[in-house]
């Protein structure tokens, strides 16, 4: 069985939260993840593809764990059975993401 599985942004850090002014590499974009925002959310299609507007990066990045609660699996160290919070590998700007499994 699949099921549909929601993302929802939870945190963004920014350059400066991170590092302060002494980031380890100097960098030419904006402090924080311009792509979303907190309280966006999307819905992963049942084909289990990006959802439209999502950041293909951070869905390479989470995309484990979203077919991981797709086919009913769940984490032993996360309470609540279908969540799981994972966050893109962006090292200067990370976003954090909360993923359920829709019923």
């Amino acid at each position: 069985m699949r099921s549909k599985v929601k993302i929802s942004v939870v945190k963004k850090l920014s350059t400066r939260e991170l590092f302060g002014d002494n980031p380890p590499v100097h960098a030419t974009f904006e402090e924080s993840c311009p792509r979303c925002n907190v309280g966006d959310a999307w819905i992963v299609p049942e084909d289990g593809s990006c959802p439209e507007g999502f950041c293909p990066w951070a869905y390479a990045d989470i995309h484990r764990d979203i077919t991981h609660l797709r086919f009913g699996g769940d984490y032993p160290f996360v309470k609540e059975a279908g969540v799981a919070v994972q966050c893109c590998t962006d090292g200067l700007r990370p976003v954090f993401f909360k993923l359920e499994r829709l019923r």
